[in-house]
């Protein structure tokens, strides 16, 4: 259950061949689907609502039940009703009307059945990796749709109001094209990282003009507005389409929390197929990462030539003892093939759902008996043809059909990767975590690592340019911009903070060089910041620009 709590709602999901018997249960109970209350009559369907007309409330108007359409779940994954009847359809109280997000049929549904062989590939599911069928991301199988939700506040501040425009400082027109008269970005545009999603200025305190400021005020004799652009943009590894915008404002009535006038939400949505690096999981415990995803026609292929699907380790059943998932592998094949009465296969291709109770479920012999009924083989086993060489593999394989969940640990929302950013004012290193765009920390057994190996160079401009050496940071950037070849590193800040802390414990630290002469610890602020404005480029940190 700790697993299931995690399953994504895929786009098209399906009902456990395998299951409880619980599963109607637990999804009534869930308060995500609707259910009639009484017999009666569809009298209308579409996509946002339902309506019914009740046979014991004659002189009263049909029942409409509005559906909800993508709204976002406080896991960012998607909440949507889709309806389950027809125009004109009679229905008796207690039937289903609208499925809710990961139910099918009234049932839960938490991910699909999928045909599994248990084998080795070439090492490529190794430690409890996954392999994958391109079909289950060309036929988006495992698809699911991600919404996040972005903010922005206008708040009352003490040179004035921030405002939300769209008439913003120092931006191009192709920047502000998507945007609405109130600088509000428009539903349905789609976005990518850094895009502006609401305009917004914030004021900015009197400085000094320039001499051309004082000329252009001087011809237009008007006090050009002194504000900074502070709009609300995509953040980094986000993109999407807009499907919703809310606008709260003090003015409309709206309870705001103090200092806040107004507040602008926006929701993106995205489709997300299955990709290497995310995580799948059974009903046993048996998780995983998918390490590569096989063409069709690579993948391995029974005797009528049906490719499979998904390629688990058998290293990952014996240690962990959870046999579970092999035996609902072998009644999950026999349930999809089917049997009839007269223990013969099925004419139809309708699958037979099994319901294996807690503690009363199938037994070995019961497995056995229905393999048998099913025309398959006793032991589960079948013959696997290579899928490049289309020689026979070795070994008869356990092949079956398994429930596999998508859990919520993605790789889009993981993945992460900085070149220049924000530093931390005290250290003057990069920020740590992917929240605060920051960078990969090099921890003190990383440096024993390159200590033993003897990279001394690597180790030098790990624990100075690329850190924290203000000067040597600048520089570097200089002689990469101009094509020169790269000064020597300097004072890393943090060995300056270090020497501060021992002097405001009254003890007198000099460095000295070899020759015995005192070196200079301080920095000049000034010849950095005159090279970062020639630059133009924020090598200070993002705490130094907010308090501007």
């Amino acid at each position: 259950s700790n697993m299931q709590r995690q399953a994504v709602p895929v786009i098209d999901p399906e009902a456990p061949l395998i299951g409880t018997g619980m599963e109607k249960k637990v999804a009534r109970d869930s308060g995500h689907i609707i259910i009639a209350d009484d017999d009666g009559i569809v009298t209308k369907v579409c996509a946002d609502y339902i309506e019914v007309k009740y046979s014991s409330r004659k002189d009263v108007k049909p029942v409409r039940y509005n559906l909800y359409k993508f709204k976002r779940s406080n896991q960012g994954t998607c909440i949507n009703q889709r309806p389950l009847v027809d125009e004109g359809q009679k229905i008796s109280k207690g039937d289903i009307i609208a499925d809710g997000p990961a139910t099918c049929a009234g049932e839960l549904a938490l991910g699909k059945n999928l045909l599994v062989a248990f084998m080795a590939l070439e090492g490529y599911n190794y430690e409890d990796a996954i392999i994958i069928s391109e079909r289950l991301v060309k036929e988006d199988v495992l698809s699911s749709i991600h919404i996040s939700k972005q903010e922005i506040e206008a708040r009352q501040t003490k040179l004035g109001p921030e405002e939300i425009t769209c008439d913003i400082p120092n931006i191009g027109e192709d920047m502000l094209k998507n945007l609405d008269e109130r600088g509000i970005i428009r539903i349905g545009a789609y976005v990518n990282p850094g895009d502006v999603l609401v305009g917004k200025i914030t004021p900015k305190g009197e400085t000094e003009l320039t001499a051309e400021e004082k000329l252009l005020r001087a011809i237009f004799g008007e006090k050009a507005r002194e504000v900074r652009d502070s709009s609300l943009k995509v953040p980094h590894g986000e993109e999407g389409i807009v499907i919703d915008v809310q606008l709260f404002s003090r003015r409309d009535g709206h309870d705001l929390p103090p200092g806040v006038n107004e507040l602008v939400r926006v929701f993106i949505a995205k489709k997300r197929k299955i990709s290497v690096g995310d995580k799948l999981a059974g009903r046993h415990g048996n998780k995983g990462i998918i390490s590569v995803i096989l063409p069709e026609e690579d993948m391995p292929y029974m005797k009528d030539g049906t490719p499979i699907d998904i390629i688990f380790n058998p290293l990952g059943v014996p240690s962990r003892m959870n046999v579970g998932q092999v035996l609902e592998t072998h009644l999950g094949w026999a349930a999809k093939k089917g049997w009839n009465g007269k223990a013969a296969p099925k004419d139809d291709n309708d699958p037979i759902y099994c319901a294996c109770p807690i503690f009363d479920g199938a037994y070995e012999k019961d497995i056995v008996e229905l393999l048998k009924k099913a025309k398959l083989q006793e032991n589960g086993k079948t013959v696997l043809f290579d899928g490049l060489s289309g020689a026979k593999v070795a070994d008869n394989i356990t092949v079956g059909y398994i429930y596999v969940m998508k859990l919520l640990h993605l790789v889009d929302d993981k993945i992460h990767a900085r070149s220049t950013g924000p530093y931390s004012l005290v250290t003057q290193q990069p920020l740590g975590g992917k929240a605060q765009f920051g960078g990969q920390r090099f921890g003190e057994m990383e440096v024993w690592a390159l200590e033993a190996y003897g990279a001394a160079y690597a180790l030098q401009e790990m624990l100075t340019i690329k850190s924290d050496d203000v000067v040597g940071r600048v520089k570097t950037y200089e002689s990469i911009v101009k094509g020169e070849n790269i000064d020597k590193p300097g004072i890393p800040e943090s060995f300056k903070v270090l020497v501060k802390e021992m002097q405001s414990l009254t003890l007198d630290v000099e460095v000295l060089s070899e020759e015995g002469k005192e070196v200079k610890v301080e920095t000049d602020q000034d010849e950095i910041m005159k090279t970062v404005e020639e630059l133009g480029i924020d090598l200070i940190g993002q705490e130094a620009i907010d308090m501007q």
